[in-house]
């Protein structure tokens, strides 16, 4: 499990060394593997300003820029990037910086090009250790040029300027505690090590009238490995990249960033631990979805573009006539959520988690999803879950909403007890403490 440290915050006030934080969590039981703070291979890269732009004398690709990097004097900076105007902000590896090229660090010093000085480089994505998927207004082979979602300030270092300074600390989670694959579990988890208050907050969606009833019928057929399952729908969906927050917090986490409503799901398993997945309801033949057990011969191909046989032992979603998602390990390939996508149904399930492992290891796939499931996890989260997927395609303006949910709940409700025996632990731990 990989945790930003940036988004931890938000649930807990902690603000100590991260090698105390660090050796504080694996001390209470949540062992730290490794930590590693983003883009610590960049040095001397700031924020510049195109002052001025020309063609160069020997040349007819490159140009000569001015760039003011916040030092009084303007910098010369030769490139031969064609998208670079004067105005633009751009990142700007100075005279002896480290940038990344071709995955590795490399060192950039003054020099000539063609007989002109350039005192630094004009970097790309790629040469800071980014990609599309976390600046998608950038252009692949050219320059990154500063949107207004980053700080532009001149001269200031563009790790900071961009969000790519968060901390990423590993952990290694036992079979034990699936409640610790979150960020909000880590974060109860700091909270009774440290001593602090753990800030949750229930979500809230205001919603359209509606129910999800109305536009797909839900049932549970194999309720004994499916003890919830409850789906929601979002309409008038609107898919674009998301805001650079959350971008943010699922790249420190180990994710790669999409769509707004893909995005949205992964924060959400990330978050509460509790995976999620949203189907296109143009692919829901009949309208109609089931959760039960493949039939002999069923196939399905998967949303990495696999075939797969399935056997009737395993638990799967289905329509009127097909199945759509292995339950609990990864959806069907037209399942997924593309760039015309208008109404889709949020799901948000409980599997059990034998039924799951059995399933992922005879099909050789092992997703996120799985890997949390098979492990066991609370029917509750399941609820919660939805409540914040909802709260976010709000937030985010991604759809609206209806606002009656569908909740198939066969869940045991039977609160869980532990024999307390006093004469057992005295003798356990060699002590004499009265019961009382």
């Amino acid at each position: 499990m990989d945790l930003s440290l940036r988004w931890l915050k938000d649930y807990v006030d902690i603000d100590i060394p991260i090698k105390e934080l660090v050796s504080g969590l694996t001390i209470s039981g949540s062992k730290v593997e490794c930590f590693e703070e983003e883009g610590s291979f960049l040095s001397n890269v700031v924020v510049g300003k195109v002052l001025e732009i020309e063609r160069h004398p020997d040349s007819d690709h490159m140009f000569t820029t001015q760039i003011d990097v916040g030092e009084g004097e303007p910098v010369q900076i030769v490139t031969g990037a064609q998208n670079v105007k004067k105005g633009d902000f751009v990142p700007v590896a100075k005279h002896k910086s480290t940038v990344l090229h071709e995955g590795k660090q490399v060192k950039i010093t003054k020099g000539k090009l063609r007989g002109v000085a350039s005192n630094g480089m004009l970097c790309s994505l790629a040469e800071l250790g980014l990609t599309l998927n976390d600046f998608p207004y950038a252009i692949e082979d050219g320059i990154f040029i500063l949107g207004d979602d980053v700080d532009k300030t001149v001269g200031k270092d563009i790790r900071e300027a961009i969000g790519f300074n968060d901390t990423r600390i590993e952990f290694e989670i036992t079979s034990n505690r699936p409640d610790c694959l979150s960020v909000i579990g880590l974060a109860r988890e700091t909270a009774a090590t440290f001593n602090k208050e753990l800030k949750l907050k229930a979500p809230e969606y205001k919603g359209i009238d509606g129910k999800t009833s109305d536009y797909v019928d839900i049932k549970i057929e194999n309720s004994k490995l499916c003890p919830r399952y409850m789906g929601g729908i979002v309409k008038n969906v609107k898919i674009e990249p998301s805001p650079r927050w959350l971008r943010e917090r699922l790249r420190a986490s180990g994710v790669r960033p999409i769509n707004n409503l893909v995005d949205i799901t992964n924060l959400v398993m990330l978050e509460y631990g509790s995976p999620m997945h949203a189907f296109d309801l143009r692919y829901v033949e009949g309208a109609k979805i089931r959760i039960r057990n493949a039939k002999a011969g069923e196939k399905i191909t998967t949303l990495d573009g696999v075939e797969r046989e399935l056997s009737e032992e395993m638990l799967i979603i289905a329509d009127e006539n097909k199945p759509i998602a292995v339950a609990g390990v990864m959806g069907g390939e037209y399942s997924g959520i593309m760039e015309d996508t208008n109404t889709v149904v949020f799901e948000s399930a409980n599997f059990d988690g034998a039924s799951v492992r059995t399933t992922a290891k005879k099909l050789g796939m092992r997703t996120d999803a799985s890997a949390r499931y098979e492990k066991g996890l609370d029917p509750e989260n399941t609820y919660h879950a939805l409540m914040r997927a909802f709260e976010l395609v709000e937030q985010l303006g991604a759809g609206e909403v209806v606002r009656e949910y569908t909740d198939e709940d066969y869940s045991d409700k039977t609160p869980k007890s532990v024999e307390f025996d006093s004469k057992w632990i005295n003798n356990f731990l060699g002590t004499d403490i009265p019961e009382e």
